[in-house]
């Protein structure tokens, strides 16, 4: 992570004042300075030039600190200055910062994730995260952040997008969310939307794009409905599902809507430009 490091410390340094920058790189306990860093650096949102941008994400695909806080990036930054020769003092450094932070510490914690050694022991935590009821720490763990892609089983990484959807949560910033896709998921999707349409509530039409590779007999009911019952937006996701899948009768039924087809031949319709988060 020492290429991170020195691009993390780079952007601090034009980020902050010399002195608090200074303050940044001097020994003292880890959660003394995690408390008392917004006081230093304050919590004005960082300014990252495109170029820093395409460096992080060259070494970590899907990572950005773009639109983080001074404190928030500075809390990151502490994070790697840790020393990670012992594996379990290294963790219980961590985890003690976990059990003790207020909101602002945990988005950094959850942030950094990806930064962090070991990746295999902030499974558990990264879960228990998913958890939160505050939308600021869900956004750190979803939004730009490549770990729970690769390291959380499926029933976890599942959890997670149903909260994304649950919290309306904007899908599109989730790393991974197609590549992740599984038919247990796609399940678990369908059965929240016959929920929603019991309670007379909407659908997030986004959700499709987690259904559409594995529409089969029973999951083509809920397409036709897109269609039949539903509005443009839902048309427009049941289209962009079944271009996604091979199930036959699904095909069949696109195929009536030659200009749904079209303009997702012509790159008109995505899922990044339809309707809703």
């Amino acid at each position: 992570m020492d290429q991170i490091k020195s691009i993390l410390k780079e952007i601090l340094q034009v980020n902050v004042a010399p002195d608090v920058f200074t303050w940044l790189e001097e020994k003292r306990p880890l959660n003394t300075a995690f408390a008392l860093l917004p006081r230093k650096t304050g919590k004005a949102v960082v300014n990252v030039t495109a170029g820093q941008s395409g460096q992080l994400d060259a070494i970590i695909p899907g990572f950005t600190v773009d639109g983080w806080t001074i404190d928030r990036l500075g809390r990151a930054y502490l994070l790697l200055n840790l020393d990670t020769a012992d594996k379990d003092a290294y963790f219980r450094v961590i985890e003690n910062l976990f059990l003790a932070a207020e909101m602002g510490e945990l988005v950094a914690l959850y942030s950094a994730l990806p930064l962090l050694a070991y990746p295999e022991i902030w499974v558990k935590r990264c879960s228990e995260g998913i958890r939160s009821n505050i939308g600021s720490v869900l956004e750190a763990i979803m939004y730009s952040n490549p770990y729970p892609a690769q390291n959380l089983d499926q029933s976890a990484w599942n959890q997670l997008v149903l909260k994304a959807f649950f919290t309306d949560k904007d899908i599109n910033k989730i790393i991974g969310i197609d590549t992740r896709a599984n038919k247990e998921l796609a399940y678990i999707l369908s059965d929240y939307a016959h929920e929603r349409w019991a309670a007379g509530r909407e659908v997030n039409p986004k959700s499709w794009r987690l259904v559409g590779p594995f529409i089969d007999d029973k999951l083509f009911e809920d397409i036709k409905r897109l269609f039949e019952e539903g509005n443009l937006a839902d048309r427009r996701a049941g289209a962009l599902a079944v271009s996604a899948s091979n199930y036959q009768p699904a095909r069949t039924l696109l195929n009536k809507y030659p200009e749904l087809v079209t303009a997702i031949e012509n790159k008109n319709l995505s899922w990044d430009t339809l309707t809703g988060n």
